[in-house]
């Protein structure tokens, strides 16, 4: 039985905001600079009903934010625009799809590539830690209790403001 509590997860607090497939494809078209609903709804093929949803909950968890705008001789609508807090998510766009890339594209390779606007060069996400050092992967890496770690009720320690192992 695991000593400590999941209910402050960070994955799955994430995942109750991110996890699921229109919200990634707005962000995607977002991230491309489309703002306007109609828009959206065209380059996603999101139902109406599934995208007015999730760009409601994208703004009041903080990722878009709504700004008007008014085109000659029609009523005053919103556009999406990305936040700091939204922005903040390319990095995870960006991984998906060198993911999907890696694994799920066509065999005549993948559909969109991503440079640095300054030399043109392909971009790559790597890991590393706060010394510089690359981290390879999942076996690099060791989980430690963090400060926000929640002990079982039970467990040795339960109740403490140590975290286990800290001395």
């Amino acid at each position: 039985m695991r000593r400590f509590r999941v209910d402050n997860c960070s994955i799955e607090r994430t995942l109750a905001v991110l996890g699921e497939k229109w919200t990634f494809l707005v962000l995607r078209e977002a991230f491309n600079g489309v703002r306007r609903f109609a828009d959206l709804q065209a380059l996603t093929g999101a139902p109406r009903q599934v995208l007015s949803a999730r760009l409601a909950r994208l703004v009041e968890e903080g990722l878009l934010r709504k700004v008007p705008y008014q085109e000659p001789g029609q009523r005053q609508r919103d556009e999406y625009r990305l936040t700091q807090k939204g922005l903040d998510l390319h990095p995870i766009l960006i991984s998906m799809m060198h993911w999907g890339d890696r694994h799920m594209a066509d065999p005549e390779g993948p559909p969109v590539l991503v440079t640095h606007r300054g030399c043109g060069a392909p971009v790559s996400l790597r890991m590393t830690c706060e010394e510089g050092h690359e981290v390879a992967g999942p076996r690099e890496i060791t989980p430690r209790p963090g400060p926000g770690l929640r002990l079982n009720a039970g467990t040795p320690g339960a109740g403490s403001t140590t975290t286990p192992g800290a001395a």
